[in-house]
């Protein structure tokens, strides 16, 4: 069908295009693709929902509850729609490829849904909404990369890079290889001269994103060549990563960290479970003792790293004993950080044949064990850097106090400190004086490290 931007009714003022974004870092990535695709039909991003001419939501559909959230969203968008009939409405990302039926049903109030592949086909889908029809791409591709746009980024100090898209890896509890397709891997050139782009706009800090990053290849280039030259495009930027599975965290990729200063020494590394059947059913393709070795590699190259890592409690047949060898891992490896689920069925997925055989209850408290250890270690984990001296980037004012700044460590620590004439994007190096399971707070120190003269009411504020 043939674009209808021609036949469109003339407006005097500036269409704008509001975008909520829900789930990982690969949808925010992917709602500034889509930004910059709606730019160039003439769309200007806005932050009030109210102004909006469009609106998407760009969601999640990796557990049950992310897509309920997207339910009940739409349902306080109506008011829009009734205020302005001539609002389109959008739902994009993954779970518009999997429940596009579903959002499409008469009465909606969805005008458009668009798979993660299918950005590109927006404008002309929004244009035809306009007269009345509803619009629908969700086809998956093997080789769309968005290689040729770039994002419209509105922050400007940290950005998430796409470098490939899609998912081989097939775990069993999984959505992303159907809402996303197979593996394909950007170019590296394009990367480097995305991030030669952002270093001349002044960003500090990277993120390489991919659902299995490092399982990135392209002519020859494997992920630990990627990450050496996105480093050496500019010291100053931080480079960061994820997320990692473990079957391809190589002793290259660890070698590389350490050859390049401005590589963080953060890695996330989802285990899933400590429990050899339990990640064989997952579908994992390494063992606990494999993982295990991985992170002792890591904490011999790259000693005082950061690791972080995912954990489901309760997957279809977990026993008690299982648990037991997640909580024994979980101690092991003494994480500094984890994001913790409850398992949750997903449709269309393998796991979905094995049944939901734990119960709620036994899910929760397995869950809460595993948080609660987690807080333990994070809490020891911090506490052992009281005293420390660490190099912070300053992202911007602190949540819960204007004069405060937040920034965060080379291994992703959070840190607080007193507000003086320090900016944005800058580096600080900072004493930690005292810390949380979550958060470091402490005070700029010169370059001999002492402590420099703060206020007492902004001590107190801390």
């Amino acid at each position: 069908m043939k674009p209808l931007a021609l036949e469109l009714p003339v407006r005097t003022d500036t269409k704008k295009v509001y975008i909520e974004t829900y789930g990982c870092q690969m949808n925010t990535s992917d709602s500034e693709i889509v930004l910059s695709v709606m730019n160039r039909d003439g769309y200007q991003p806005t932050d009030d929902i109210a102004a909006a001419d469009v609106i998407f939501l760009n969601t999640c559909s990796i557990r049950d509850n992310a897509e309920q959230r997207i339910h009940g969203r739409l349902t306080n968008i109506i008011y829009y729609k009734r205020r302005n009939p001539k609002l389109v409405v959008g739902v994009l990302g993954c779970m518009a490829e999997r429940v596009r039926k579903d959002l499409l049903k008469e009465g909606s109030v969805v005008d458009v849904v668009v798979g993660p592949d299918q950005y590109r086909a927006l404008p002309e889908l929004v244009g035809e909404a306009l007269f009345g029809s509803k619009g629908l791409a969700v086809k998956l591709s093997r080789v769309e990369t968005y290689d040729d746009i770039i994002p419209l980024r509105t922050d400007g100090i940290s950005a998430w890079l796409s470098v490939m898209r899609g998912c081989d890896k097939f775990c069993t509890f999984c959505v992303v290889p159907f809402t996303r397709g197979r593996e394909r891997s950007r170019s590296l050139e394009s990367i480097v001269d995305e991030v030669r782009d952002l270093a001349a706009h002044n960003f500090r800090e990277v993120t390489l994103l991919g659902q299995n990053v490092n399982s990135y290849i392209s002519d020859g280039h494997d992920f630990a060549d990627l990450l050496a030259a996105v480093a050496d495009v500019d010291p100053r930027i931080r480079v960061r990563y994820t997320t990692s599975h473990p079957q391809d965290m190589s002793d290259k990729l660890i070698e590389t960290m350490v050859s390049r200063g401005n590589i963080c020494k953060y890695i996330h590394l989802p285990v899933q479970s400590g429990s050899n059947r339990v990640l064989e059913l997952m579908n994992r393709t390494y063992t606990a003792e494999h993982y295990l070795e991985r992170v002792a590699k890591i904490r011999e190259l790259l000693p005082g790293a950061s690791l972080s890592t995912d954990i489901i409690a309760g997957f279809p047949t977990e026993t008690e004993e299982d648990h037991q060898r997640t909580l024994r891992l979980i101690e092991q490896v003494e994480y500094d950080g984890a994001y913790t689920f409850k398992y949750s069925p997903r449709e269309n997925t393998r796991a979905w044949a094995m049944g939901d055989t734990v119960e709620e209850k036994v899910k929760g408290r397995r869950l809460q064990e595993i948080i609660d250890l987690q807080r333990d270690i994070s809490s020891r984990n911090n506490q052992s850097l009281v005293g420390t001296i660490e190099d912070v980037l300053v992202d911007g004012p602190s949540k819960k106090d204007e004069h405060e700044w937040k920034g965060r460590t080379d291994t992703n620590k959070v840190v607080i400190f007193p507000r003086g004439d320090e900016e944005i994007g800058e580096y600080v190096r900072i004493k930690i004086r005292k810390a949380t399971a979550a958060t470091l707070f402490g005070n700029p120190v010169d370059a001999e490290g002492r402590e420099k003269w703060v206020p007492l009411e902004l001590l107190a504020t801390s």
